[in-house]
């Protein structure tokens, strides 16, 4: 086990939401609640606060929106794995259609919005120590 493995002391795994929706962010963290996951969850919108949490909350797992405003989740993908190598990124989006052009970037995961009943068991699938 990495030390980004390590649950919080009170046992409860750390999840970073990359989202500028709080709705959306606030949905997410329930569809983990609501299968039993016990969570330490932080919220951030961009660049600054994905780099920030990273180096302070060191999360177990990030869950990044795929388009936010002025940053990517590519962007978030890219940042994460310099600074926090091994921690895995799932990506939740509300459609497979994006820009003209657009790639979904590859994470370790991806979960629509509307189906997050399934983001529980993609969690424990990247993080099968769970």
């Amino acid at each position: 086990m990495t030390q980004d493995d390590t649950p919080a002391p009170d046992g409860r795994l750390r999840v970073l939401i990359v989202d500028d929706s709080r709705d959306d962010a606030e949905l997410t963290e329930l569809a983990l609640l609501d299968a039993g996951m016990a969570i330490d969850v932080r919220l951030v919108h961009g660049e600054a606060g994905l780099c920030e949490a990273l180096h302070a909350f060191a999360p177990q797992i990030v869950l990044s929106d795929v388009n936010l405003p002025g940053f990517s989740g590519a962007e978030a993908l890219e940042l994460t794995r310099a600074l926090r190598p091994g921690v895995p990124v799932v990506f939740l989006t509300g459609s497979v259609m994006g820009l003209p052009g657009e790639v979904l970037p590859v994470g370790d995961g991806l979960v629509y919005k509307d189906a997050l009943d399934q983001l529980p068991d993609t969690v424990r699938q990247v993080l099968p120590t769970l």
